[in-house]
């Protein structure tokens, strides 16, 4: 696209003072850089992207809260991780932390492992424990 024709539209880009660096054409037919405050197709796809995040997390907390699952598998998806990503950071197998979403296996962990956990989200052992106080 020409330099001319770089979009500028509204975006939550735009309330924070921050624009996106795209290339484009000159005049001269030379590649050269531009700022655009936001695009609406991007800027409908990324809100879309972050409903869907908010959606999964709320999903998780609420398996939490019925004890289906362990705050483990909320937290990774309030940090926006998938299973490779936290079991990486942690250091164990995904099998493993996929095990360690069940509450029974949860409630029984040492406080090594929980401890990891709580560190790879940046938290206390005692608020990995219990999601309900202020998450």
């Amino acid at each position: 696209m020409k330099k001319n024709e770089v979009p500028q539209d509204k975006s939550n880009l735009e309330s924070v003072n921050f624009k996106e660096l795209c290339y484009a054409v000159d005049e001269n037919g030379e590649y050269t850089t531009a700022h655009s405050t936001g695009w609406d197709p991007k800027t409908i796809a990324l809100n879309k992207a972050i409903e869907e995040i908010h959606e999964r997390t709320e999903n998780a907390k609420q398996r939490v809260l019925n004890n289906t699952t362990s705050p483990i598998e909320y937290y990774m998806e309030l940090h926006k991780m998938d299973l490779p990503i936290l079991s990486s950071y942690v250091g164990f197998w995904k099998w493993r932390v996929k095990r360690h979403f069940k509450p029974k296996v949860f409630n029984k962990l040492p406080q090594k492992t929980l401890q990891k956990y709580a560190d790879v989200f940046d938290i206390s052992i005692d608020k990995l424990k219990n999601i309900a106080d202020g998450n």
